[in-house]
């Protein structure tokens, strides 16, 4: 059988630069949705799943391109659709965390079954019960279609488990939302506070950021902006 065999007792010395966490990347391009002023991203991976997420954007009519090494620059300022494609969202599981924004800020989207890595079951149920507390009415087939006809209000919610994604899709969801949102059991991995610390930059009002429990007191407009 394969196998690595480790001979211990030498040290080590070098420099690395880490990459661009993958799973933060994903959130921070689906948050583009919710500003119509130019967003730039660095230190980016270059790999499949920023690819993918970044052909479902400008599907959607966002305007995105690689201004740099590892680095991207995107503008939502108008969509032509808010149905996503369902042969792009079957490659990748990031494109379900489009359904907060564009809900957020469009009042609807369709987002067809998401498909990316086969680890098991990856249930989508925590996405909903926070989508639909904040107002949504969603009917769910092969296709996953959310309404919101006046806009999302503020709640308190509890998340049925402590899903990044989920977390991740509640928080975009409730920024542009009527009122307060309280948003409890949330994920508080590296990847969902940097999502967090970008719309706050944005002019979003996030504080907890780190901690179990988030509220968020949401405004009217986000503005772009520049994250690394």
């Amino acid at each position: 059988m394969e196998q690595f065999i480790i001979e211990g007792g030498r040290p080590l010395a070098g420099t690395v630069t880490p990459a661009g966490n993958k799973n933060a990347a994903q959130a921070l391009l689906a948050a583009t949705l919710l500003t119509d002023g130019e967003v730039v991203l660095k230190n980016m991976p270059d790999i499949g799943d920023v690819a993918r997420i970044v052909e479902l954007l400008r599907d959607l009519g966002v305007r995105a391109q690689k201004t740099g090494d590892h680095e991207w620059t995107l503008c939502a300022g108008s969509l032509h659709k808010t149905s996503l494609r369902a042969d792009l969202c079957s490659q990748v599981r990031g494109s379900f965390m489009f359904g907060g924004p564009l809900l957020a800020r469009h009042g609807r989207a369709d987002i067809p079954r998401p498909g990316g890595d086969r680890i098991g079951r990856r249930r989508v149920d925590t996405h909903l019960q926070a989508l639909e507390g904040l107002g949504a009415d969603i009917q769910a087939n092969h296709i996953y279609r959310m309404v919101a006809e006046r806009g999302l209000k503020g709640a308190d919610i509890f998340l049925d488990e402590r899903s990044v994604t989920g977390t991740e899709n509640a928080v975009m969801a409730s920024v542009l939302a009527e009122g307060t949102t309280v948003l409890n059991n949330v994920a508080s991995e590296p990847h969902v506070q940097e999502l967090c610390q970008f719309l706050n930059r944005c002019g979003a009002q996030i504080s907890g950021i780190g901690t179990n429990e988030l509220t968020i007191e949401g405004v009217q407009t986000l503005s772009g902006g520049t994250h690394t």
